[in-house]
């Protein structure tokens, strides 16, 4: 296995993970003393038996998927189709009950890089960014844009320039700010009010031959806009640029672009898989899930992998116990598209079945590279973004704690911000909690002296890209976050005292709002 040279310290830690799972045992006395539960010789039987490597064989058949398809599992590929047959045939196969739930959702891939030139009277050539975002350049082609080859006169649409103080700028807003828009030139628009999908829409249909929108130009919106439509249906190129290259476009009248885009933008068909155990109160459901898809651009292992991979781990190992409460487990699709999987599957469900839902743990990245031991901070005493989850999920942190905390493994909260699948299940009212080891965020100083690692470096330099592979993973962050998921799983499957109220019904839907914001950067939509 080939390992970034920075983190070569990481592959002698994957040795030490024999040492690390082996002590994963120990908490388990603190939910389930000996003798104390008829079920806990079984629970120390599972918990011993946990181990990374067989994890980290689910995430070898997941790369070997992505690589036999396109290097990719993105939902609506055939690479997330297979990964969708994997993981139900080895559920099959424990002995478990597999659902396999089809929903259809809006697919978007770029297949080539875009192109965005100034032919007159400037000849400029603005830098892309590439589908695999590893880079951001000038401009990006917007999450279901059209596909086309456009040269034309740009004209400007209702533009603030010099920006106003605060943002508020309507460029098309409305469909009369197009009443003298020449059909077959570029539209020029601003960022501000409405979304970016109302913005192309108007402008299609006012017959512009392809959309630039640039940001607004106060501070904080300058960079280039990496944003999202919202759906398909669009026929013509729609990009997003910087605010400096949008003034630049702006004049002199009757400035000359090119437009270059190659898309996929369509309605497809994607799945969950979902699994329960036989036994168990139907009536006192403790779900986990991890979203099984990656991003087109690339393979997936630590986005999201790992946490797949660990949940299956875990549900394999634990398919022969006779929990007191049923335990589900699901695999959620087209999470990067807007967590659109955990949204179908929670809006699906009658008011009877959600209210049996007693918790949900979300697994998503738990092998970072540049990891951080991170928990949901159920009980926001951190202070910080999201307020706190549905009454219980203090009380899920807690059990997290507790874990980390005998193993005298160090943690920090993360914030409840909507990035991830548990964002349906706590504006559902549902308590909720789980695990993360950072994205494309930076580690601070006091995260490295807690976790090791590299100060001022992105949790995970590949996030959302083609190197998002087996070399991505950290072995010792798998292994105890592996340990941290088959505790809390086993600690409620066989509780008596669930989090939350226990007699909470479908009325606390809705109680909380999650952020507006969610999933992994899926884009800016205005």
């Amino acid at each position: 296995m080939r390992l970034h040279p920075r983190n070569a310290h990481l592959s002698r830690s994957g040795l030490r993970a024999a040492t690390v799972v082996a002590a994963l045992a120990l908490p388990l006395s603190l939910a389930a003393p000996a003798g104390a539960d008829p079920g806990a010789a079984d629970q120390r039987r599972v918990m011993a038996s946990i181990n990374a490597p067989g994890a980290k064989r689910h995430l070898q058949k997941l790369q070997a998927i992505a690589r036999a398809n396109g290097g990719t599992r993105a939902s609506g590929t055939p690479g997330y189709a297979a990964s969708r047959d994997y993981v139900a045939g080895q559920l099959r196969k424990a002995g478990y009950k597999v659902t396999v739930q089809p929903f259809e959702f809006p697919f978007f891939q770029e297949n080539s890089t875009a192109l965005l030139n100034q032919v007159s009277p400037d000849p400029t050539t603005y830098q892309p960014t590439p589908p695999d975002g590893g880079t951001v350049g000038d401009f990006a082609t917007m999450t279901y844009s059209g596909s086309g080859d456009v040269t034309a006169t740009v004209q400007a649409v209702d533009l603030t320039l010099p920006p106003s103080p605060e943002p508020g700028s309507t460029s098309g807003c409305e469909a009369s700010d197009f009443a003298s828009f020449t059909a077959g030139n570029i539209a020029l628009l601003q960022r501000g009010t409405c979304t970016f999908e109302e913005k192309a829409r108007n402008a299609q249909a006012a017959g512009a031959a392809a959309v630039i929108i640039f940001n607004e130009g106060q501070p904080g919106r300058t960079e280039t806009l990496q944003g999202t439509l919202g759906q398909p249906g669009f026929t013509i190129p729609v990009v997003g640029t910087s605010f400096a290259v949008g003034e630049d476009l702006a004049s002199p009248e009757g400035t000359v672009v090119r437009v270059k885009t190659d898309t996929e933008s369509e309605t497809r068909t994607t799945w969950n898989v979902l699994a329960e155990s036989k036994k168990g109160r139907a009536d006192r459901v403790v779900m986990s899930g991890a979203h099984l898809d990656s991003v087109t651009a690339g393979p997936g292992i630590n986005d999201n992998g790992s946490g797949s991979a660990a949940l299956l781990e875990v549900a394999l190992r634990t398919a022969k116990l006779q929990p007191k409460n049923k335990v589900r487990f699901a695999w959620w699709g087209a999470e990067e598209l807007g967590l659109l999987g955990a949204e179908h599957y929670v809006a699906n469900l009658s008011d009877a079945e959600r209210a049996k839902i007693r918790l949900y743990l979300n697994y998503d990245m738990v092998a970072s590279p540049n990891y951080a031991f991170k928990i949901y901070d159920g009980d926001d005493s951190d202070a910080t973004g999201a307020p706190a989850g549905p009454p219980g999920s203090d009380e899920i942190e807690k059990t997290f704690e507790k874990y980390f905390d005998a193993l005298r493994i160090g943690h920090v909260g993360t914030d409840f911000d909507g990035r991830s699948d548990y964002g349906p299940f706590i504006e559902a009212g549902i308590p909720s909690g789980g695990l993360f080891t950072g994205a494309e965020g930076i580690k601070t100083a006091e995260e490295a002296k807690l976790f090791g690692g590299t100060a001022g470096e992105a949790y995970d330099k590949c996030y959302h890209q083609a190197c998002d592979d087996l070399s991505n993973i950290s072995d010792r962050a798998l292994a105890v976050n592996l340990g941290a998921i088959a505790y809390v799983t086993l600690t409620y499957a066989y509780g008596n005292d669930l989090p939350g109220p226990e007699n909470r019904t479908a009325a606390a839907s809705g109680a909380r709002t999650a952020a507006a914001d969610h999933g992994h950067d899926h884009g800016l939509t205005r």
